[in-house]
């Protein structure tokens, strides 16, 4: 038989990848991954954390690009995740246009708004408090899409009056590949946004109406896992009428691709850091949501759920430090790259192999507790090398996941191994180090554990 292809992307904060996946021997063949180089500023609005869709499907286009042709003549189906929580706004019918050259047909982004990301910060504590209480098990943070309906509603009504349809980053590009005029939507992203409720996975329609909140920019809710339609036009080299599965949420595909039996628990460090086991198949979830609660239930697939700590601080605290020591250089008149600053700070931490510097790293807050800040505390003379505060970050890191979702936890449930996964776990061998040190289970490091091959596999299993 022929090879055929699964292609599997994910378009995350910081990085855009993709994969083929061999339908017979379930393997990956060929990836790319591209740094997106997507953050814009927007200094009209405080604490606004935004995104260039034309940059994201840019740096896509370039990905796509590295993969061979003669493969993606093969591709069977194409599975798509992304960012959660982040919103972008299109107009239905226009939001791109289709050109051709040598490479194939390509889409570029027209009449598309900027992609409002899960980082964004402009819904202020009291804003939050003055929305309705949804009827969901998750709340509602800043960063949320629904929340940021709100904002829009409130304060530049007239913008979301210019666009008809609105959905994550990556439902934009399912809704572009197959021609459609609507968007849909997975649970595992409509929860993402809030005001979706996961046990009859309709939106809170009364209550959003009762609020004034324009409910036709909803997205029409599918099961996880589904097909949302087919390729409209060949796409670098895939041919046309190929199937699209709705999109799905980066981390339950980060978790797919690396969770092997019910007993494990997934670690995921990349931008931001989620601490996940798998409930048993009967959970259902609270009615109500526990805004305290540091542990939150994301849908997963065939109805099942997934008790995650999810970190707002991860791998991007240690990137702040890395960007606050570059500038702090520069101003001295030196220049560093950013990567030589990181792979320095790792050398000096891994041969300071303990410190007694504690460096809380909640620099972003955390969703349960949004007013929280950094902090480094017990400093003396001898804990100010490069080595014991690169340590303390690290450590801090995974001492602020296991108080979210304690090692005991993970116990109780029966988790007899944690996978570990993510971007900034695989490049930094100090975090390595300190989850060890953190867990009282043993650790599994996968070669492959990353939401485009998780999404690649979904499909591959559907087909």
């Amino acid at each position: 038989m022929a090879a055929q292809y699964v292609l599997g992307m994910d378009l995350g904060t910081t990085s855009i990848k993709v994969v083929l996946l061999d339908s017979q021997s379930k393997t990956v063949t060929d990836s790319c991954a591209l740094p997106s180089c997507s953050d814009v500023c927007n200094q009209e609005v405080e604490h606004a954390k935004e995104q260039d869709p034309a940059q994201v499907i840019c740096a896509l286009d370039q990905c796509m690009a590295a993969l061979p042709k003669e493969k993606l003549n093969k591709v069977t189906c194409i599975g798509v995740s992304g960012q959660m929580h982040g919103v972008v706004f299109w107009k239905s019918r226009t939001g791109c246009k289709w050109s051709s050259s040598d490479a194939g047909h390509t889409f570029i982004p027209q009449d598309v708004s900027r992609l409002i990301t899960w980082q964004d910060g402009r819904c202020s504590s009291d804003f939050l408090s003055s929305l309705p209480k949804p009827e969901s098990h998750l709340s509602v943070a800043t960063g949320f899409g629904c929340a940021s309906i709100f904002w829009y509603t409130k304060h530049r009504p007239a913008f979301l009056s210019e666009f008809g349809v609105a959905g994550t980053i990556q439902d934009y590009v399912v809704s572009m590949l197959c021609g459609s005029e609507d968007c849909v939507m997975t649970g595992q992203n409509a929860a993402s946004w809030g005001y979706f409720n996961t046990t009859n996975d309709q939106w809170n329609m009364e209550i959003l109406k009762r609020a004034g909140f324009p409910v036709h920019l909803l997205p029409v809710p599918v099961e996880s896992g589904s097909i949302a339609g087919r390729t409209c036009s060949e796409w670098h080299g895939i041919p046309a009428d190929t199937p699209v599965g709705a999109a799905l949420g980066d981390f339950q595909c980060s978790v797919y691709s690396c969770m092997r039996d019910k007993a494990d628990a997934v670690l995921n460090l990349s931008t931001s850091a989620q601490l996940t086991f798998a409930m048993p198949a009967d959970f259902t979830p609270p009615t109500a949501p526990d805004p305290v609660s540091p542990i939150a239930y994301f849908p997963y697939f065939h109805n099942t759920y997934l008790a995650v700590a999810a970190s707002l601080n991860g791998g991007n605290v240690m990137a702040t430090f890395v960007g606050m020591l570059t500038s702090w250089m520069k101003e001295f008149g030196v220049e560093l790259s950013e990567s030589k600053v990181y792979s320095t700070l790792v050398q000096c931490a891994l041969i300071q192999p303990s410190t007694d510097l504690c460096v809380t790293p909640t620099l972003l807050g955390e969703r349960h507790n949004p007013t929280s800040l950094g902090l480094v505390s017990n400093i003396s003379p001898t804990s100010l090398s490069l080595g014991h505060m690169t340590r303390g970050i690290c450590r801090g890191i995974l001492a602020n996941l296991a108080n979210m979702m304690p090692p005991q936890t993970l116990l109780a449930a029966g988790v007899k191994r944690i996978m570990g996964s993510g971007s900034a776990l695989s490049r930094n061998e100090v975090l390595k180090q300190e989850v060890e040190r953190m867990s009282p289970l043993p650790v599994v490091y996968g070669e492959e554990v990353d939401s485009a091959v998780g999404v690649a596999m979904v499909f591959n299993d559907r087909l």
